[in-house]
């Protein structure tokens, strides 16, 4: 069954251009053309992926992913930000609330496709053995895509899910930020590495007592991070 793409842009001329190209991929493609209307269609046919614009009239990009983030029976959905804003602290706000990546205006729709892709294969691809990985009171279940820490479900997107697999898999080992990149995101491309920094930042938030004096993701200074299977001593 193909998966189904939300994609949300009050610019029918973006929406049909893109929708072409996902629908040439093989996916099935909703839209929506303000924030209220997107919100209806999210409830209505629980879409796969969102291709999401940040200006739209009513609700904007930022609104639809927090509402969506704070909702436990959509909070996985993942989100692909579109926008025509380019300034770093635009792109790392939308990140911050959850989208899993983002796409500057103007765009070529042949990327659209490739990030889409990238983006559910995250969600959706599982490795194999072990299926539940076990670091201190921090829990993995691949199969069942979930996340505990000392027994409590912490919510996460697909991007911070892959991210957190990568480092429990190989604990105590250095990551390079470049390595993290290729091997959660898919793919690399310029300033790429802010947006590995924020999905930290993120996970950090969720797992961390203090997310300023981590205990489980540890920076490693000029290489990039690292998941520590013993507690830091204080």
């Amino acid at each position: 069954m193909a998966h189904r793409i939300l994609v949300v842009d009050d610019d029918k001329q973006i929406v049909r251009l893109v929708q072409s190209y996902l629908e040439k991929a093989g996916y099935t493609v909703l839209t929506a053309y303000d924030g209220d209307d997107a919100q209806r269609v999210i409830r209505r046919e629980r879409p796969d992926l969102i291709v999401l614009d940040l200006m739209l009239p009513k609700r904007d990009g930022y609104e639809i992913t927090k509402w969506l983030r704070a909702d436990s029976t959509l909070a996985a959905t993942p989100v692909l930000m579109l926008t025509a804003r380019v300034e770093d602290g635009d792109k790392i706000l939308g990140l911050e609330l959850g989208a899993d990546d983002y796409l500057t205006k103007p765009f070529n729709p042949r990327e659209v496709v490739a990030r889409v892709r990238a983006i559910l294969r995250r969600a959706t691809t599982a490795p194999s053995a072990p299926h539940v990985l076990q670091i201190r009171d921090l829990q993995l279940d691949v199969d069942q895509h979930t996340v505990t820490l000392d027994g409590r479900a912490v919510e996460t997107t697909p991007t911070e899910f892959t991210l957190l697999r990568i480092l429990m898999e190989n604990p105590n080992r250095a990551f390079t930020r470049g390595e993290l990149i290729e091997k959660a995101l898919g793919y690399a491309y310029e300033g790429m590495e802010r947006t590995l920094d924020t999905h930290i930042k993120n996970l950090r938030k969720k797992i961390e007592d203090d997310p300023s004096d981590p205990q489980y993701i540890e920076t490693v200074f000029g290489v990039g991070y690292r998941l520590r299977e013993d507690e830091a001593k204080k």
